[in-house]
């Protein structure tokens, strides 16, 4: 599987323009557009190419070095109480996968209750960590909270009909459903070692004022097959999704987020979320929380995110929309499906995968030494099965 890693070449000082809502956002406490406190320069910003040292610094520091928009934590935070500890030898194994793959920390709720929380590379439980493509699974929840309020008439709608821009462009005929399951038909390569490749290229493109980035690059873009029949997997997608909650609720995917997943969720820390050069959230990338939140995000999606997303939202949300050739594997509405699980997943060692028979939930931050390792994911696939199997 293909994960994403976005070059962020384009989370410049993003100050330049405004946020949608940013007038409201600036007078409120609970959510705020933030500037950096040490930019970098732009021939730094391209992740795939820091060291080890850096990653391991920046990662649990973003806002730092990127402009975005903060949402404070909830009023009421969800506690995890905690729950009988898992078995030595399995406690063996996390911890074992901890080490050699260079995780900042690794939770584990079974039955709402942790079982497991440990630390390492000096990260600690009141510190954030970047989640790089884990976000795309908080974006597709932010559709559906925009589907329950009746702000997005169905997944059938068109996406023109939300981003009028997109009009006579590839993503003409394109389903809010076919860009939610990257089934668009559009051309797209992905390749993370590709300075020409569009991932590399679609936050470069100059700001045009009034004017989301990731709509400016999708109208370069070509179709290469009819909407709904083949599957690539796009971060450009993910990024468009988020305009398309952004203008049908008229604020930001961070102010929304306060609303619709921080505060039910209960979240304990507050959310971080990169903005572009035009001041809109980074739908596909780039939001930074506490391990212990990406964990009761995972625990708000397993009891079925009631009152936020329409009914049976998150059984169809991850379920196999699109069936890979390895069998149990798929793809749904920007969740990622395995043999009796589905997860969020991002580069350099950022999951959440939930077990829904056993109630199960394990988050993992991390600084792999590579962006992207099938090794190691299939290892943290293997470890959530031995948790999976513990009583």
């Amino acid at each position: 599987m293909r994960i994403f890693g976005i070059a962020l070449a384009a989370a410049l000082l993003a100050g330049c323009a405004s946020a949608p809502g940013e007038s409201t956002l600036a007078q409120r406490v609970e959510v705020y557009p933030t500037e950096p406190s040490e930019p970098i320069a732009l021939e730094d910003q391209q992740v795939l190419f820091w060291d080890d040292a850096t990653r391991a610094d920046r990662f649990r520091r973003m806002e730092n070095f990127f402009a975005g928009i903060e949402a404070t934590h909830a009023g009421t935070v969800r506690e995890l109480p905690e729950g009988s500890p898992l078995p030595a030898e399995v406690v063996a194994a996390v911890d074992a996968f901890l080490a050699s793959s260079n995780a900042a920390g690794i939770m584990v709720i079974d039955d709402g209750k942790v079982r497991y929380e440990k630390y390492g590379l000096g990260f600690g439980p009141e510190q954030r960590w970047t989640s790089f493509s884990v976000a795309k699974s908080f974006t597709s929840t932010l559709l559906g909270a925009a589907v329950a309020e009746g702000l997005i008439g169905s997944m059938d709608d068109p996406v023109t009909r939300h981003i009028p821009k997109l009009a006579g462009t590839a993503y003409e005929g394109v389903s809010v459903e076919q860009l939610a399951t990257m089934t668009s038909g559009v051309k797209w390569n992905e390749d993370y070692t590709d300075p020409e490749s569009d991932v590399a290229k679609m936050l470069n493109v100059a700001p045009v004022p009034g004017e989301s980035q990731a709509v400016t690059y999708a109208r370069t873009l070509e179709r290469e097959a009819p909407a709904g029949e083949k599957w690539v997997y796009k971060t450009l997608e993910t990024n468009l999704l988020g305009v398309l909650v952004e203008e049908a609720t008229g604020r930001s995917l961070a102010d929304y987020a306060k609303e619709k997943i921080v505060d039910p969720a209960g979240f304990a820390g507050d959310l971080f979320w990169m903005t572009d050069l035009t001041g809109g959230n980074i739908g596909g990338c780039c939001l930074s929380i506490r391990l212990s939140d990406y964990a009761r995000f995972g625990q708000f999606v397993l009891e079925g995110g009631e009152g936020v997303v329409p009914p049976g939202w998150f059984a169809e949300a991850t379920g196999k929309q699109v069936a890979f050739d390895t069998p149990g594997f798929g793809y749904g509405y920007q969740w990622w499906t395995y043999p009796g699980a589905y997860g969020a997943q991002g580069i350099f060692g950022q999951a959440i995968t939930i077990v829904p028979e056993d109630r199960l939930v394990v988050a993992v931050v991390s600084n792999w030494p590579v962006a992207s390792s099938r090794d190691l994911r299939l290892q943290w696939g293997e470890v959530v099965q031995t948790i999976a199997a513990a009583d």
